[in-house]
């Protein structure tokens, strides 16, 4: 399921939207400002972003050129009171791929997401390649060809969020609470655990390795 992150300081706004975008078939995630939405970031998988321009912390502008400096591919939808063409064309320079102001049509905004997520073709797939390596999000599936391994939900989620992060390092407790969750009652050793298998069912292949961080935690290498 295509998963939303709405960001508005505004809760009866956050409300509204995700109340509408769920009524439409979409997954959705809220933050109140920039901060926490980055936030949130980390700990979910996020296809595109709804985010009001003026909130405390951190407005859309600021999150819009904190996200667009290691991610340009990701879609995100400016929301605002503000209508001179000024604020709009500073929302652009920020990097925001639509921009939509207040009050919000439901219909217009419907339309406008599903164009984004179909331009960044993430409507209808989910997918990291490495080479000829291809991570199929909704089927748990990693493949090369000539070979296709469905892998157990954990160990896929794991995998995909270290590779859609290359080169960063992620702790074992930040791993334990973005794919076993905050709440849950296994230890972070489940982590290493699942390190190791994934290791062993991926080794000899060229196009990927993870890595581990002497005491910090793990990190995946792409090689091609």
């Amino acid at each position: 399921m295509t998963e939303i992150l709405v960001v508005d300081d505004d809760q009866n706004t956050r409300k509204y939207i995700k109340t509408l975008l769920e009524g439409n078939g979409y997954h959705v995630i809220d933050a109140e400002n920039g901060e926490a939405a980055l936030d949130a970031m980390e700990k979910n998988h996020v296809d595109l972003v709804v985010i009001d321009v003026m909130m405390p912390k951190m407005d859309g502008y600021t999150f819009t050129e904190t996200v667009r400096s290691t991610d340009e591919a990701l879609p995100i939808l400016m929301v605002s009171a503000k209508q001179m063409p000024a604020d709009r064309h500073r929302g652009f320079i920020a990097g925001t791929d639509d921009y939509i102001t207040k009050p919000i049509d439901a219909d217009e905004m419907v339309l406008r997401i599903r164009a984004l997520l179909r331009r960044a073709k993430i409507a209808s797939e989910r997918k990291i390649t490495v080479g000829q390596v291809v991570l199929d999000y909704d089927s748990f599936t990693v493949s090369r060809p000539g070979e296709v391994q469905e892998l157990p939900q954990k160990e896929f989620l794991l995998l995909f969020k270290l590779l859609s992060y290359p080169g960063k390092i992620f702790t074992r407790i930040q791993l334990m609470d973005q794919i076993w969750g905050a709440d849950s009652e296994a230890g972070w050793e489940t982590v290493t655990v699942h390190i190791a298998r994934l290791r062993k069912r991926f080794e000899g292949w060229p196009e990927f390795e993870i890595l581990s961080v002497r005491g910090l935690g793990y990190k995946a290498v792409k090689k091609v």
